[in-house]
């Protein structure tokens, strides 16, 4: 009976956790990289990759990615347009214009903003010190690029395209800052007398010097239960350092002693 009991509630749990784990799946975390959607890729430093976040505003996203990676400089908050700099890369963040519930996030390498992108349009974002230094030596070859979403009108050099599995391996999650490091822990607990350093390292403590007089070790030997006396074990040193313990038993009388009686003046 009892068996018949288990295999009942055993049929009964097993989809149920089947489908919490399905249900937790659909629901990635946070911090999980957006999908890539496009991307342009050229050999002289020019790069730029378009992820899409779904069901989000752009002042949403700055601030998830601004958590996540400070820029070293932010625009102003906008619903359309946003911008953050980084030293490596720019990030523009546009509603889609086809789906505006959604955000695209470009990143594009500084030389494709400074090959590409009309200042113009940049300096209602930007701060013009940031502006020129970035086309200080390229004033001559603007572009007029404004972002992927006008990428059919203000076309950039190249072309967008649906990215590879190899250019999917090679682009990184716009969501990740890539500075961390991994330590494996180990099979073995570590020793008591080890110190573990900032950088995860685990170091052997030194031991601390003994006060001890080296190879001198002393116990106590009971010789009777009358007499004790402490000795060393590895020394020559002849006596105890310190005197016998006195005799419990009760102090001893002289009998036939003479004594005097003498009367205060």
């Amino acid at each position: 009976m009892e068996q018949r009991l288990f295999r009942a509630v055993t049929i009964l749990l097993v989809p149920a956790l089947l489908l919490l784990a399905l249900a937790g799946c659909g629901t990635p975390a946070a911090g999980s990289s957006y999908p890539l959607e496009s991307v342009i890729s050229k050999d002289d430093g020019q790069y730029s990759r378009v992820y899409r976040a779904e069901n989000k505003t752009v002042p949403e996203v700055a601030r998830e990615l601004a958590e996540q990676r400070e820029p070293y400089e932010i625009s102003k908050e906008d619903e359309k347009h946003m911008f953050l700099i980084y030293p490596d890369e720019w990030y523009h963040l546009q509603q889609d214009e086809k789906k505006p519930s959604d955000t695209l996030i470009e990143v594009d390498s500084k030389e494709f903003v400074r090959q590409n992108y009309d200042p113009s349009f940049l300096e209602g974002y930007i701060l013009a010190s940031l502006l020129d230094d970035l086309f200080d030596a390229h004033k001559h070859a603007p572009g007029s690029y404004r972002g992927y979403t006008t990428r059919d009108i203000y076309k950039p050099v190249g072309t967008y395209h649906i990215p590879t599995q190899q250019e999917k391996k090679a682009a990184p999650p716009v969501t990740k800052q890539g500075t961390g490091s991994l330590i494996k822990r180990s099979d073995k607990p570590a020793d008591r007398g080890s110190v573990i350093g900032a950088d995860g390292s685990i170091t052997k403590k030194q031991a601390e010097p003994s006060t001890e007089p080296a190879g001198r070790v002393g116990r106590i030997i009971r010789k009777s239960d009358k007499d004790a006396t402490i000795s060393d074990s590895s020394s020559s040193w002849g006596s105890s350092i310190f005197s016998s313990p006195r005799s419990k038993s009760p102090p001893r009388t002289k009998v036939g002693g003479f004594g005097r009686i003498t009367k205060r003046r």
